[in-house]
């Protein structure tokens, strides 16, 4: 079976193309950086060489590729630092993620596949009322605080759009809060904020987050291609969502950092923005259920306490090695 790969040296590109050859599917992968071609070939995956919001390149590619799946995990994410100015920040992402997805569906269309996967998101956009976990049944945010405004309805966008293609058959995956070694909680970037002290706790601390590791991830998007049910959303967050008292603390000491500083809610209005406060104070996890019981899937990582501590020793390890 041949699988076309968007977005093949991301996050989670990286480890999805490495589980997929694994599997023994043929991969093409996409990146819009001709350099990393290479390292595409290196994972055994044929490499394509497209900007994501070139229409006639990214038919080209598919077209050339002759995939039976397509998987889009296009966004725009690495260095990601300026969380104040939250949606001019995701301003590429959420491109990708409408105009993306529709150049990158139409060409999986023109081009005969049969099913199209997409990376979607669930970490903060559900509604802030309720139970502290939710599930694929339940309602985005209604009315999120400015900041967050376009980029939810990006992720809004791309789950009404995959979701309701029926050829190809369209999944979305609602991914957590992104780990792994060098990347999303565990980025260099992220790794200066804590040793710095600049990431405190605001508030109560009682917004819950759910996380998923980037191979947990990939290995949720292979089972999603034999198993998930068209025109489906499926939440892929490992089992224990947590308050941010409570893994904000951990993750410091983790990487070895002081404990973050507690702020107020109104200083943490003044010094983040209304939209920081609620990630903070308000926000809901999520519930694998779901993929669990429908994907067959269950994370190597049922914790983000292990694998936080495993990620970051693998980071350490590596750049011993180097």
């Amino acid at each position: 079976m041949r699988i076309f790969v968007a977005g093949a040296t991301g996050a989670v590109g990286r480890p999805l193309v490495a589980a997929l050859i694994a599997a023994g599917y043929s991969v093409v992968g996409m990146t819009h950086r001709a350099g990393k071609a290479e390292a595409i070939k290196r994972m055994g995956a044929e490499p394509a060489v497209a900007d994501g919001l070139d229409a006639a390149a990214v038919e080209a590619a598919v077209a050339s590729a002759k995939p039976d799946i397509v998987i889009h995990q296009m966004t725009d994410l690495a260095g990601l630092t300026d969380l104040r100015h939250f949606d001019r920040a995701f301003a590429k992402t959420n491109e990708l993620r409408t105009q993306g997805t529709d150049i990158l569906l139409a060409a999986a269309r023109k081009a005969g596949a049969n099913r199209f996967i997409a990376q979607s998101f669930g970490g903060w956009a559900y509604d802030r009322s309720g139970g502290s976990v939710k599930t694929e049944t339940d309602p985005f945010d209604a009315e999120p605080p400015q900041e967050l405004h376009r980029t939810l309805q990006a992720i809004q966008y791309l789950e009404q759009t995959v979701t309701g293609s029926t050829l190809p058959e369209g999944i979305a995956l609602r991914y957590g809060y992104f780990y792994g070694p060098g990347t999303g909680m565990l980025a260099p970037a992220m790794l200066d904020q804590l040793r710095r002290r600049r990431v405190p706790v605001i508030g109560d601390g009682g917004g819950w987050w759910s996380f998923i590791h980037v191979d947990d991830a990939a290995s949720a998007t292979v089972a999603a291609i034999e198993h998930a049910r068209p025109g489906n959303i499926y939440n892929i967050v490992d089992d224990e969502p947590a308050e941010v008292k409570v893994w904000l603390p951990a993750l410091a000491a983790t990487v070895g950092a002081r404990p973050p500083y507690r702020v107020p809610a109104w200083l943490g209005r003044l010094l983040a923005g209304e939209h920081m406060v609620a990630m903070m104070t308000q926000v809901r996890g999520g519930s694998n259920a779901k993929a669990k019981r429908e994907l067959g899937w269950q994370p190597a990582h049922s914790s983000w306490r292990q694998g936080f501590a495993e990620a970051a020793r693998q980071s350490t390890d590596h750049k011993a090695a180097a």
